[in-house]
């Protein structure tokens, strides 16, 4: 990454609203993960490619290993660690227990963020859009079909 010149941002993350230094070429992923220690956020491929960085930006999943910083000004940020907490789990991540959804774990975060833009949008999807709503999302153990499984899991409970 090409140094820049350090700014001052601020972002609403997670319901919280947070005044930072930093290169003006940083990544979202790298603010979320390095300054903010919003660790559940996964860096995977760099390049757009697995999904392993999505975030909602404005609701809308989006990948954040690649987002400019300043990009993301004004604009509302909810990361995996703003969808719920142990003491009140989102719904998708209730299912995602119950259903056994993840192995390794390394996708987790970016298939919650991207399923819960789909129930944003769809509250009832069915199998094929839940599917098409994760194509972005690479899970490299071969849990989609528990993913798939615990996302109309979620939608049923809602």
């Amino acid at each position: 990454m090409n140094q820049g010149k350090a700014r001052r941002f601020t972002l609403q993350v997670n319901g919280r609203e947070h005044t930072l230094s930093a290169d003006e070429n940083s990544s979202l992923l790298d603010v979320l993960r390095n300054t903010l220690k919003l660790k559940g956020t996964r860096f995977g491929c760099g390049d757009e490619q697995c999904g392993a960085c999505f975030v909602l930006v404005d609701g809308r999943a989006v990948p954040s290993c690649t987002l400019p910083l300043g990009s993301a000004v004004d604009k509302v940020i909810t990361t995996v660690e703003g969808l719920g907490s142990s003491d009140s789990p989102h719904a998708l991540q209730q299912a995602f227990l119950a259903e056994q959804a993840a192995q390794c774990g390394y996708c987790t975060s970016g298939m919650l963020v991207s399923a819960a833009a789909l129930l944003k949008r769809t509250p009832r999807p069915s199998e094929a859009e839940v599917k098409q709503a994760l194509d972005r999302n690479l899970c490299r153990c071969g849990s989609h079909n528990r993913i798939v499984r615990a996302v109309l899991r979620a939608a049923a409970a809602a």
